[in-house]
């Protein structure tokens, strides 16, 4: 079982290398605190691990948190705590030496997640839920710009956005409110045309692969990968069937321009054109 993990991780690392190298001119550009700002620490057991929204990253964290004696278990760690308890290190916070130190000897990963998936899962738990941040900040914004006619009170409280309205704030070159992390693309998060990551996982085979990460890095054997859902725990989780129902809702061309978007990740990470 291993050996197949291992020839796995090596063919997805070649891929990824191989798009980096055809596509992308950047591998001696000097690696900054920006590039490393997403990358979170974990001294004991020495892993850097890049965070990717909406693929795993909260029990990742907690898995973090365990790891460096922070919590005894991961089933103790709180939404919350994980978010906004700055427990955890982020690499951008050392010096250049100590930036460096880590990506020369820790064990650097990723997890990633089909970009569309991701990409509803992201727009799901921000917009079809009360959220007091994405409402005011990208809601009303995108209502502004893109809804014919929008009411008084969507204008006001930014709440209602629908799928296809996000997706031509997404796609329009001169966006009414700037980027977020929960739609970025891994390639601007984590530069892995940059950073050499030691090990890619993917949402869709994440049990396999999150434990087989902690057995290399001789993790304690009682630790393993949390199963549960994070948020919204009483509603199913972001499918390949329900993503389809939302892209259904988009013409043939914002399609294509999505797919479009998301290129670099799609073939970075060999995911096939949905």
């Amino acid at each position: 079982k291993w050996k197949s993990l291992y020839q796995i991780q090596s063919e997805r690392k070649r891929i990824m290398r191989e798009t980096c190298s055809k596509y992308k001119s950047n591998n001696r550009r000097i690696i900054t605190p920006y590039h490393v700002s997403r990358i979170f620490v974990e001294d004991k057991y020495r892993v850097l691990y890049c965070e990717v929204p909406k693929a795993g990253c909260s029990n990742w964290k907690r898995v973090l948190m365990v790891l460096n004696g922070l919590a005894s278990s991961t089933k103790d760690i709180q939404h919350n705590t994980v978010h906004y308890g700055n427990y955890l290190k982020r690499l951008d916070g050392f010096d250049h030496k100590g930036i460096y130190h880590r990506l020369n000897t820790y064990t650097k990963m990723l997890f990633i997640r089909e970009p569309f998936e991701k990409l509803v899962s992201a727009f799901r738990d921000k917009f079809e839920h009360p959220n007091n941040y994405y409402h005011p900040v990208f809601g009303k914004a995108i209502i502004s710009r893109y809804r014919v006619n929008a009411t008084k009170e969507a204008l006001r409280t930014g709440s209602g956005v629908k799928f296809k309205e996000f997706i031509q704030y997404l796609l329009d070159v001169h966006r009414p409110v700037g980027m977020d992390i929960h739609w970025d693309h891994v390639n601007r998060l984590c530069s892995p045309c940059l950073i050499d990551y030691d090990f890619v996982g993917k949402f869709e085979s994440m049990e396999e692969d999150a434990n087989f990460f902690l057995h290399l890095i001789g993790a304690p054997q009682n630790l393993t990968f949390p199963k549960f859902k994070d948020r919204h725990s009483d509603e199913e989780r972001t499918t390949t069937k329900i993503t389809q129902q939302y892209f259904a809702q988009l013409s043939p061309s914002q399609r294509q321009r999505s797919y479009d978007f998301y290129y670099m990740d799609y073939l970075m990470f060999n995911y096939s054109k949905p």
